[in-house]
């Protein structure tokens, strides 16, 4: 799969697994909701409920900011097989109008966005990478 091919794809998805690592070198991944902005990846905090405490991805940005985000399909007929990857190195942004264009392309992609919060911060991603894998060329 080309990059272009891969960023394509990840566009199109609902939804991305991001994985970082933490201070002591664990990997770590959650499910997130997500705009592309460029070769740039948004993602934020919103009010769903979360654990006690601080919430770990930001925690582990903080600590190293290398991050990967996968998208991916599934289906029985394993012709049908697809990942994307993008790497980059995240930063958060918790004020200012980065903030606020963050939040406004969240809107813009997730109508849930109408009726939850985003609290921020925000992390974006400045893709380094693209690619990925497709059990059928094309």
């Amino acid at each position: 799969m080309t990059p272009d091919e891969a960023r394509s794809r990840f566009a199109l998805a609902r939804v991305a697994r991001l994985a970082t690592v933490d201070a002591d070198g664990a990997p770590r991944i959650v499910p997130v909701t997500f705009a592309l902005d460029g070769d740039r990846i948004i993602t934020a905090i919103d009010a769903k409920p979360k654990r006690e405490g601080p919430v770990r991805r930001l925690v582990n940005i903080r600590a190293n900011p290398r991050v990967s985000l996968l998208v991916d399909e599934y289906d029985d007929d394993w012709a049908r097989l697809w990942w994307a990857r993008a790497e980059g190195v995240a930063r958060i942004v918790e004020e200012g109008p980065d903030l606020g264009r963050a939040f406004g392309l969240l809107r813009q992609r997730y109508a849930q966005y109408a009726t939850v919060a985003l609290i921020g911060p925000a992390v974006v991603v400045d893709v380094e990478r693209w690619l990925g894998w497709s059990a059928v060329a094309g």
